[in-house]
């Protein structure tokens, strides 16, 4: 059967997630929307390319405007939100109101968590609403629960994931893969992780450690960030005793954004600067987002979880791992790829029905066997390592 699906938003990711739809999604159309027609129709053309056919379309669309939103969502099966999160409850409304399938790409867990409410009436319309998908929250989770499987008796799940250059250029070893306010909301305020079975609040850009993997990576520093797990700790509460997720930066990394937190300059709250009234925000975000974009995007991606607990009354431990490269065919990042391929795995998975009715939380949209076979199909390889 073929289906139609709405895109918002025609930046990496959403222009990622259309190609994939395109190649696996029995698309018969693909809406590509965005407050710039420029930009949708760019993406529009690189989607059909490389897809080999007409399947794509780049169109104007205000998101800001649920009349307008309305009247595109009619005749969709699933729409994919690309767009800042702080707008993904009104286009939950619209959704829901329209009897279309929902899913984002959001990165901030009390917007899902409102999502999720809001979602429940969605279950009356027929449709399903998944919030947090991408890479990290998202796949990041459906590793971590596939690494559980496992484990007879779960009592730990650790999960690291991290977009990263492939040749770092110091000082920042970084490079923007994503918006760079979705960088700072991450390293801002707290995360929320399990510690002694219970739901706790841990600093941003605390606990560092060290990890070592298979070259070229070597070794990576993880740190506290925000939004990665979505409401997985509600879920697993009393389940398991520790649950926690770092992103992975190349070493130094954090000691320099902690100093800029420090200095104030993730704040939104104005300070008069010799009369002048500044956002710390804005100011830090215009200095840097210049010296850490490229235009040629050649990154690694990695996750990594694992699992401990007990086998047979033995201490047991599991670990499911994936690793990616900017793709030299298609010009998609890693970053690209692991975040709009997910959400679009998702959106076929709703447009074909085979999700349950109603919100849903991104651990559920798919159990382990499906995860296997969905990255297989993309030439992704898990890279497990299971207790004997």
């Amino acid at each position: 059967m073929p289906y139609r699906y709405a895109i918002l938003g025609a930046g990496r990711q959403g222009v990622s997630a259309a190609y994939d739809l395109a190649r696996f999604g029995d698309a018969e159309e693909i809406c590509l929307y965005d407050l710039s027609w420029s930009a949708a129709s760019k993406g529009a053309e690189k989607v059909n390319h490389l897809a080999g056919r007409e399947v794509a379309r780049g169109l104007f669309l205000d998101v800001r405007d649920p009349a307008e939103l309305s009247k595109e969502f009619r005749g969709i099966h699933t729409v994919l939100s690309a767009v800042p999160y702080l707008y993904n409850l009104t286009i939950t409304e619209v959704a829901i109101d329209t009897g279309t399938n929902f899913c984002d790409l959001g990165g901030h867990t009390g917007t899902a968590r409102e999502i999720l409410m809001l979602g429940e009436s969605a279950r009356d319309k027929g449709i399903t609403i998944v919030p947090d998908c991408g890479m990290a929250p998202g796949l990041n989770i459906n590793m971590g629960e596939h690494a559980m499987s496992f484990i007879e008796e779960p009592r730990e799940l650790y999960i690291w994931d991290g977009g990263l250059p492939q040749n770092p250029t110091p000082p920042w070893n970084y490079v923007a893969l994503f918006h760079i306010n979705g960088l700072t909301n991450e390293y801002h305020a707290d995360a929320c992780f399990l510690r002694d079975g219970k739901v706790t609040n841990v600093p941003c850009l605390t606990e560092t450690e060290a990890l070592t993997f298979d070259p070229p990576l070597g070794m990576l520093e993880a740190a506290v960030t925000s939004g990665g797990l979505s409401t997985l700790p509600w879920k697993l509460k009393g389940k398991l005793q520790k649950l926690e997720n770092k992103t992975l930066r190349y070493p130094g990394h954090w000691q320099t954004f902690e100093a800029y937190k420090r200095l104030g300059l993730f704040e939104m709250e104005t300070v008069d600067v010799n009369g002048t009234k500044v956002v710390p925000r804005e100011f830090f975000h215009t200095l840097l987002e210049p010296k850490i974009s490229v235009n040629e995007v050649r990154d690694i991606a990695v996750i990594r979880t694992k699992c401990v607990g007990k086998n047979g009354g033995r201490e047991a431990a599991a670990t499911v791992e994936l690793v990616d490269t900017y793709d030299d065919h298609t010009g998609f990042t890693a970053m690209e790829k692991l975040t709009g391929w997910h959400i679009s795995i998702v959106a076929q998975r709703a447009a074909r029905g085979l999700l349950p009715k109603g919100p849903l939380t991104v651990d559920a949209v798919m159990d382990g066997k499906t995860l296997e076979e969905e990255c297989a199909r993309r030439g992704w390889a898990l890279r497990k390592t299971l207790p004997r």
